[in-house]
């Protein structure tokens, strides 16, 4: 563990009202910084041994047997191929943006990539080959989501969105751009999800929200869509056909807490698990192509566990992968059904792609990612823990505690977005750089309403239950302050999104027991954030948070809106947002670094003007890392001093 000795000039940490407040304002790059002090060489230079590391995340499987990834070698992750284990990662695309994913076309070596612009998620789809330039098959100012092939390769469809409330699906050659039509056009979201082997049918998740998604089946010729073995509050979804389009599997919470694999009889919608008595999520699923085999993971309190299921057969459970502990981010089977791709990630490891041998039970690990200087060995390895709630509730979090520690070490609250998303033991550089470089104690907790725990558990935090999973971080602050090895008066918390919420709510209950936050690009005010969020969203979004147009509705988001109550909030903060941000406009983020200033909170603020919701550029994120080091740095001395 390294301590930072450099000394910083005193911070304007003392409240102080606006008129008395001044702004200092510069550009680094392309973001714009208020209040924020210069950077220490040391801070830079210990950023760097954090920002240095690659991953390599398995996107797809080429005809050829090669394997699509995409990786960074400079400052965006671009699509790789790699043609053996361990071999060479050539480059394929050079986009200033970078990549956001890649699917190989069946039948060919070529893929479709998708990627916006600055992080304003307007997503376009490219075709390439292993040469050439790539060619845009999407329509300039739309979004494009959700593509699936033909087993022959000849068909792709998608949806697109433009900037109202419906949703077109649409239907190309990918090697004739020309050939796009629009199918049909639907008022709620509608993702394709696979099609029939002889191309006249295409299976459509409609998402309405977290809590109702349900199965349409598309008719190519007609452009009608029919709902499939209806239900009323459940989700099915990412449905596949199944035995010769007799069947179709998907993952599904009908009849269970848990989100199980489910198969449908296609004639008469009567549903059979396929997985039995799991007390855990299936987090995803891949089908082979002749249909015989089933690769899916499960959510086993945050760590993933691989099954191979023969279902044609009737053979059952087939050999199974004993892949190292941590969690999947993507599989595949190859274009010849023999092997299954698998990236990886854990706390050790940025995250790497295994193949495993269906028919030969050997696995073979592809890629082996740098961690730069990093020795892996002197990572933290996250502990789970356990602590009640208010209610008598169970919550867990992970905690990441720093090598070598003596005394109480200060603690960072670091509280996942979604809100339906949850904190997993995967690669985490930011927990490990603040253990390493702060000798901070970071937990990750996994407050109500966090995915991975079960339907019921998720939907504790829903509509005007939304502060119950607040006092859950008061509950963990309670539990620091029973430990011994944790200083309870030096706890910050961090967030981004809807943790940024989380972030400025905690501030607002517990400012007294908090020496301060940084919140990215979180809502300040639920009715200000429905109004301004994509119209594309909007009704999504409504199902989590509730609907502000119902006056029952408009009274909470009233009364628990942090700009309502920044009163409340004394502790400083530090502010990051994009200035392309299309789920929670950058208009949260201004209004609340406004009214924290008029009430004389100390308030650092951070806009990148080429980002959207989320920082993917290494150069931005070096430098929030680098901001966030040196706020959180004099916080926790400020803390020690009181």
């Amino acid at each position: 563990m390294r301590h930072f000795v450099t000394a910083l000039a005193a911070l304007a940490f003392a409240a102080t009202p606006l008129a008395a407040q001044e702004v200092a304002e510069r550009t680094i790059g392309t973001a714009t910084l208020q209040n924020v002090p210069e950077i220490p060489a040391d801070v830079d230079a210990a950023v760097q041994r954090f920002q240095n590391y690659r991953s390599a995340e398995f996107e797809s499987w080429l005809d050829d047997g090669s394997i699509l990834v995409t990786t960074r070698f400079g400052s965006t992750d671009q699509v790789h191929r790699i043609t053996e284990p361990m071999g060479t990662r050539s480059q394929l695309s050079f986009f200033a943006e970078p990549v956001q994913s890649a699917s190989g076309i069946p039948g060919q070596n070529r893929f479709v990539l998708v990627r916006d612009t600055g992080g304003d998620e307007w997503f376009q789809f490219y075709a390439m080959g292993l040469t050439g330039e790539p060619v845009r098959l999407t329509e300039p100012g739309t979004r494009n989501q959700a593509m699936t092939f033909s087993s022959d390769g000849s068909l792709m469809v998608w949806v697109s969105a433009g900037r109202s409330t419906q949703y077109t699906i649409h239907a190309a050659n990918p090697a004739d751009p020309a050939s796009r039509r629009a199918i049909a056009t639907f008022d709620t979201p509608m993702f394709p999800s696979d099609i029939s082997s002889d191309g006249s049918m295409v299976l459509l998740q409609n998402y309405r929200s977290n809590r109702d998604a349900s199965i349409y089946l598309l008719d190519m010729a007609t452009g009608e869509a029919t709902e499939f073995a209806p239900s009323v509050g459940t989700v099915d979804e990412s449905p596949q056909f199944a035995r010769g389009d007799t069947s179709v599997i998907a993952i599904s919470n009908r009849d269970s807490d848990y989100r199980r694999l489910v198969e449908f009889d296609r004639e008469t919608g009567a549903m059979t698990p396929l997985t039995q008595d799991l007390e855990w999520d299936v987090e995803m699923f891949e089908q082979s192509g002749d249909g015989y085999t089933i690769a899916y993971a499960v959510n086993a309190g945050g760590y993933s566990q691989i099954t191979i299921l023969d279902i044609a057969g009737r053979r059952g459970l087939l050999p199974q992968p004993e892949l190292p502990q941590g969690v999947v981010t993507g599989m595949g089977f190859s274009a010849d059904d023999r092997q299954l791709a698998v990236s990886l990630s854990s706390a050790r490891s940025a995250g790497d792609v295994w193949v495993w041998g269906v028919t030969s039970g050997r696995l073979t690990r592809w890629t082996q990612s740098e961690l730069g200087p990093l020795d892996p060995e002197t990572l933290a390895e996250p502990e789970l823990i356990r602590f009640n709630s208010f209610d008598g509730l169970e919550v867990s979090a992970f905690v990441y505690r720093p090598t070598g520690a003596t005394g109480p070490t200060p603690v960072i609250v670091d509280i996942h977005g979604g809100p339906e998303s949850q904190s997993r033991p995967g690669w985490n550089a930011r927990a490990q750089y603040f253990a390493d470089t702060l000798g901070a104690t970071v937990i990750l907790p996994n407050v109500r309403g966090s995915d991975g725990y079960g339907t019921r558990y998720r939907d504790l935090d829903n509509g005007p239950l939304r502060e119950d999973s607040v006092r859950d971080i008061g509950a963990l602050l309670d539990w620091i302050g029973e430990q011994a090895d944790l200083d309870s008066d030096r706890v910050a918390v961090y967030g981004q999104s809807y943790g940024g919420y989380m972030v400025l709510a905690s501030m607002m209950f517990y400012s007294d027991r908090l020496v301060g936050g940084i919140e990215r690009y979180g809502i300040s005010d639920f009715r200000t954030f429905l109004q301004n969020t994509q119209d594309y969203r909007r009704d999504m979004r409504r199902g989590e948070y509730g609907d502000e147009r119902d006056p029952e509705m408009a009274a909470v988001f009233e009364r628990i809106a942090p700009m309502n109550n920044l009163h409340r909030i004394s502790r400083p903060m530090l502010v990051m947002a994009g200035a392309n941000d299309p789920r929670v406009p950058l208009s949260e983020s201004d209004q609340v670094v406004e009214g924290l200033r008029e009430n004389g909170v100390p308030t650092w603020y951070v806009v990148f003007s080429d980002e959207g919701h989320g920082f993917r550029k290494k150069p931005n994120n070096d430098l929030r890392h680098a901001v966030e080091t040196v706020f959180l740095r004099e916080l926790f001395r400020d803390g020690a001093q009181e």
